[in-house]
């Protein structure tokens, strides 16, 4: 097997590396003080980055994007994984979902989407509906050819500065053999619509500067042409691209990994304690082996989801054993590299203390470990009839 990478794609990890350093790493400390990303610098990223080409890298080439493919973008997202997540998100990915795009849908959102005259975020989750998607209570009712929209999202990243909403509710409800089962569909909805309020969210230990909102919908009109896909097949559309996010999170890790695991390597070199650097000290070099290895079996785990994407045959436990194994290991090596630095680790001075809050949330958003082991062990009993 070659692990190799291509010229290509060593080329393009550079640049955004590069891009990383030139333009992210010196804002950290702001955005960490303020809890805010500029809006002048938000438009300031985007521009060069769009100038650099390396906006919107996940999208067709034909359609404007970057044209990547799945296991170059996981090596793009682990450069990006340097830095936190408020600077790099603004190199937007947007969702792969537009991809779903029809008709005047595609002149509308996914294009501009893509040159950044539009942002998108994307709304699931509920209050009383995280992990049971089903249990949504958002509803859409039909009016002949307009959906009304009642109901309320929560935690829905970067609302503040996006202009729609791809937006998940309940259409309808049909009878299974476990009782009835809400049918979901999927529409674009406009933040100018009358009925439609986007309010702040709640204050995160995660991810300062990235915020979450909170979207409430009174009697909200949609005309049906604004449905992505087809009515009560909301999860046909979902199911189809969200495997990509997850390969996204779980590659966002191993950068925030290989940065922690930087600090406590050197620091293992420079801090002296009785007479010798402590990284001489088993206690020490263990903790860095064991870093290294949960660190090399995320790094297949991911590359490998992504190769057998772009081959079409990556399958929802492929993606989820990548999120498993990258979110965990990150919780580790934070955790272990602040160990090896001790007091220091916790200190803001450095990195450390962030990314270890930071990681909190990727066991969390995006589907929790807890559902991720659910698809893996489902693979494998469905089968054979379990």
């Amino acid at each position: 097997m070659d692990f190799a990478l291509s010229d290509e794609q060593e080329m393009i990890v550079q640049t955004v590396s590069t891009f990383v350093e030139r333009e992210l790493l010196h804002y950290e400390d702001e955005v960490e003080r303020t809890g805010q990303v500029r809006p002048e610098l938000v438009r300031e990223i985007k521009d060069k980055s769009i100038a650099a080409g390396i906006y919107a890298a996940n999208m067709p080439e034909d359609l404007g994007g970057g044209g990547l493919d799945n296991l170059t973008m996981a090596l793009v997202d682990r450069a990006f994984g340097w830095t936190q997540y408020a600077l790099h998100y603004i190199v937007a990915r947007p969702s792969n979902i537009l991809q779903a795009c029809a008709a005047d849908q595609i002149d509308e959102y996914l294009l501009p989407t893509i040159r950044g005259d539009r942002v998108d975020c994307l709304a699931m989750s509920e209050p009383a509906a995280g992990s049971d998607v089903r249990g949504m209570t958002c509803r859409a009712e039909r009016d002949g050819e307009e959906f009304v929209i009642t109901g309320t999202k929560h935690f829905i990243s970067h609302a503040d500065l996006a202009d729609y909403v791809i937006l998940f509710v309940a259409t309808g409800e049909e009878a299974t053999a476990r009782g009835p089962k809400k049918l979901i569909t999927s529409f674009l909805v406009d933040f100018d619509t009358p009925g439609v309020e986007v309010v702040p969210g709640y204050n995160s230990v995660s991810n300062r500067g990235y915020h979450n909102s909170i979207i409430n919908f009174d009697g909200a009109r949609v005309h049906q042409s604004k449905m992505l896909g087809e009515e009560h097949r909301g999860f046909d559309v979902a199911n189809e691209w969200l495997g990509a996010t997850r390969l996204q999170v779980a590659a966002i890790c191993l950068g925030r990994a290989d940065r922690a695991m930087k600090e406590a390597t050197e620091w293992a070199v420079s801090r002296h304690q009785f007479g010798q650097q402590i990284g001489k000290f088993q206690g020490v070099s263990f903790k860095l082996a064991d870093m290294a290895t949960k660190m090399a079996e995320a790094e297949l785990l991911t590359y490998r989801a992504a190769w057998k994407m772009d081959q079409g045959t990556m399958t929802d436990g492929d993606a989820a054993m990548a999120k498993i194994s990258s979110t965990e290991m990150l919780q580790f090596v934070s955790d272990e590299a602040i160990q090896i630095l001790g007091g220091m680790g916790l200190m803001d001075e450095l990195p450390l203390e962030r990314i270890w809050r930071d990681a909190r949330v990727d066991r969390i958003w995006d589907g929790t470990s807890e559902i991720q082991r659910h698809i893996v062990s489902r693979e494998i009993l469905r089968p054979l009839g379990g």
